[in-house]
This record gives C-alpha cells, sequence and structure tokens, in this order.
C-alpha cells in the first residue's frame, strides 16, 4: 500500500481508503459481523482512512464501524465523518446541529475525536448557512479538541470553484469525478493545490455504473451514459478482467490525488481492492476502455441548487449568488 499526504494537514493516507457507506446497508442488506471483519482487514491490508456519515443506512453505518473500531488502537486509523445531512431530504446546517450531530457520531463510533468532520452535500443549501453557521461551528470543535481538520463535501465539482474562494477548509471530499468514465476532477487541481486543501476522492466504479450489473434505481445517470459504462464493464470482461480491478488502479495511480474511497462490507472484495493497488495496470486494455468511454467522457449529473451547477463567469466582482 502506498500513502500520500493530504494538502497541508500533515495526514499521510493510503492510496485506497475505506468507505464504510455499505455497513450500513446502503447498497444491498449487509451482515453486521461481516461488516466489522471488512473493516479489520481493511486496516490489515494497510488501509488507514475510514470514511463514514450518520446519513448512511441512517446511522446504522456509524454504529457498525463503532463496533469495529472498538477493537482497534485510535492511532492505527484516521477517521472522516460529516455532518448536515440525515436523510434524503433531511438537511441540518445550523451550528447547534452541526454541535449535536459530532457528539451524536462520537458516541456511536466510541471514540474522543474525529481527524476530519465534512459537512455532507453542501449543494442541497444555501451558501449562507454554511458560511454563518457550519463553518464556524467547525472552527470550535477544532478548539475543543473534537475534530482535528474541517472538510466540506458534494457533487457539483462547480461548488467547490465557487466556495473555496471565500472559505478556509483543510480538505474537500468529491466523488464520481475522478474514475475511467469521468476526469473532470483534474480540473480542480490548481485550485486546491494553490490553497493547500486536501482532497478526497471517492466511487472509483461512479457508484455502480461500471459493472456488468444494471445500475440501481436511484442513479442519476442517464440512460446513455449507463449504457456505455456497462458496455466497458462488460468488454473487460470478454477479456477476463473485472472493471472493478482497472477501475481502482486507475483511480488511486495519480499522484496528485492523495487517495480514493472504496466502498463494501465483504472481506474478500476489500482485501482484493488493496491488492490490486500494487499489481500493474494492463495498460493495452486501459486504452480499450477508454476509447469505449470516450462519447461519454465528463458526462455527470445535477444535484443540489441551480448555483452549484452553473459554471462560473468570468470574475465581475460579487460573492456566490
Amino acid at each position: 500500500m502506498k500513502y500520500r499526504t493530504l494538502g497541508n494537514t500533515g495526514l499521510d493516507v493510503s492510496v485506497l481508503s475505506f468507505g464504510a457507506s455499505s455497513l450500513g446497508s446502503v447498497f444491498r442488506e449487509t451482515d453486521d459481523r461481516q461488516g466489522i471483519k471488512t473493516v479489520h482487514a481493511a486496516i490489515d491490508a494497510g488501509i488507514n482512512y475510514i470514511d463514514v456519515s450518520p446519513y448512511y443506512g441512517l446511522t446504522k453505518a456509524e454504529t457498525v464501524l463503532g463496533k469495529a473500531i472498538q477493537e482497534l488502537q485510535r492511532d492505527k486509523f484516521l477517521l472522516s465523518s460529516k455532518a448536515g445531512r440525515y436523510g434524503e431530504a433531511a438537511f441540518d446546517f445550523s451550528a447547534k446541529r452541526i454541535f449535536s450531530s459530532v457528539e451524536e457520531s462520537l458516541k456511536r463510533l466510541h471514540t474522543d475525536y474525529l481527524d476530519i468532520l465534512f459537512l455532507h452535500d453542501i449543494e442541497f443549501v444555501p451558501a449562507a448557512i454554511l458560511i454563518e453557521e457550519a463553518l464556524p461551528a467547525m472552527d470550535k470543535l477544532k478548539e475543543q479538541g473534537k475534530i482535528r481538520f474541517s472538510g466540506i463535501s458534494g457533487l457539483p465539482l462547480q461548488l467547490f470553484e465557487k466556495l473555496l474562494p471565500q472559505i478556509e477548509v483543510d480538505a474537500i471530499l468529491s466523488y464520481c469525478h475522478y474514475s475511467l468514465n469521468d476526469t473532470s476532477l483534474l480540473e480542480l487541481l490548481p485550485l486546491l493545490q494553490a490553497k493547500g486543501t486536501g482532497l478526497v476522492n471517492a466511487s472509483p466504479l461512479s457508484m455502480g455504473l461500471l459493472s456488468t450489473r444494471e445500475t440501481a434505481d436511484w442513479h442519476p445517470a442517464g440512460s446513455r451514459l449507463k449504457a456505455v459504462c456497462k458496455q466497458a464493464a462488460e468488454h473487460c470482461a470478454s477479456r477476463g478482467t473485472d472493471i472493478a480491478k482497472l477501475a481502482v488502479q486507475y483511480s488511486t495511480s495519480h499522484e496528485e490525488i492523495p487517495t480514493t474511497l472504496v466502498s463494501t462490507a465483504t472481506p474478500a472484495n476489500i482485501i482484493n481492492n488493496a491488492a490490486w493497488t500494487d499489481e500493474k495496470m494492463d495498460a493495452e486494455l486501459l486504452q480499450e476502455v477508454l476509447d469505449i468511454l470516450k462519447p461519454v467522457h465528463n458526462e455527470s449529473w445535477v444535484s443540489g441548487r441551480p448555483e452549484y451547477n452553473e459554471r462560473l463567469e468570468p470574475a465581475k466582482g460579487g460573492g456566490i449568488n
């Protein structure tokens, strides 16, 4: 397992990290005992960073993860959780709720502190509530020693382009924007590097798009994008390879992307994923897959408020919409 430094935090994170959403039975029904074994297998494989949220499984993921990490030394891993999103349409970024959310998360996780707290899916709320309440709350939590570093998460890259020049956070979490089918996250690197902001990339399989199986009903991608991604997965299968292997290798290979989150509740899967990061990528297969995906390269979908899904106009003064 290789490790890279996360922005200016000084944290060295494994290039592959563990996303604990699967422990909350988000994608399928999971066995808690298997989930706990998966966390331990991840640590044994050299993964040192785990991310979770109270939203995943409506607190189930945090609860199961808490049981798993109770059996581990706290200095053996880095831990992030989130605040602000608590259900499909349940958002609360008030300072009061951020404080109580962190206390609840710490209790479920059986720990005294979080290494990083991310504000979760902030594209669904106006910037004012984040700037006036949520971000100052995170600064206070830092002073209290409840969190070490602060961050924001969301889907639209425009979200970060608009907000990061106005705020101070230590890291961002971006998903579905650095994978075989979408490398638009690279456009954000100059801004992140200029500010020293850490980057956590998530979902190398684009939330199940890169698979021979049908995507979940809830997946927001358009039909053409789904069809072409499935075609790429089937091509890998015809060559005797799981596209998941190529996807994980591709997403973890970029030197300027410190870590990529992958989620599973099966020990064998996380062991395989970790081992893949140390194997050489099949360059010929990679090119074939990228050629198949070329017609849908960087295609995404709308998430949240309109102002976060618009490309930035040339600077004319003024703040965020």
